[in-house]
């Protein structure tokens, strides 16, 4: 029976049958896609301030403001939404327009195998700085 009155002869008797409908999983990854999306705007305009203040610098001027703590856990943040964002939009993209299903299952487990592997190399980047930048003071 339909939760919603008037709407139980919506869904075919196969899928009646298989039990398809919702998995009542969507909702959960589209909240992901704008919590990250909101989180994006503050911190990509963050950084092309911080882009901008450091056109002219130096070598050393730059590894000296990434080095500071405010600016390299901003980074970090920035990084890691910025790889979850991207890779919840492929995920889409993938899901609605690869129909070979073990295309599909090949393509969701590079793009998080990508994504992750992205994400790590830049946070590492950014700690290897952050922890060497005190030199550059």
């Amino acid at each position: 029976m339909s939760a919603y009155p008037g709407q139980e002869g919506l869904r075919t008797p196969l899928k009646v049958a298989r039990g398809l409908g919702s998995s009542k999983t969507g909702v959960h990854h589209w909240w992901l896609q704008r919590v990250t999306a909101v989180a994006l705007i503050p911190l990509s305009i963050w950084f092309l301030f911080l882009l901008g203040g450091m056109v002219q610098a130096d070598y050393g001027a730059v590894m000296a403001t990434i080095g500071k703590p405010v600016h390299a856990i901003f980074l970090i943040i920035f990084v890691v939404c910025l790889f979850w964002h991207g890779a919840l939009g492929l995920q889409v993209i993938i899901e609605d327009y690869v129909h070979t299903r073990w295309l599909e299952m090949t393509l969701q487990i590079a793009l998080r195998f990508g994504a992750l592997l992205g994400a790590l190399a830049c946070v590492m980047a950014v700690l290897a700085v952050w922890l060497t930048g005190a030199a550059y003071y």
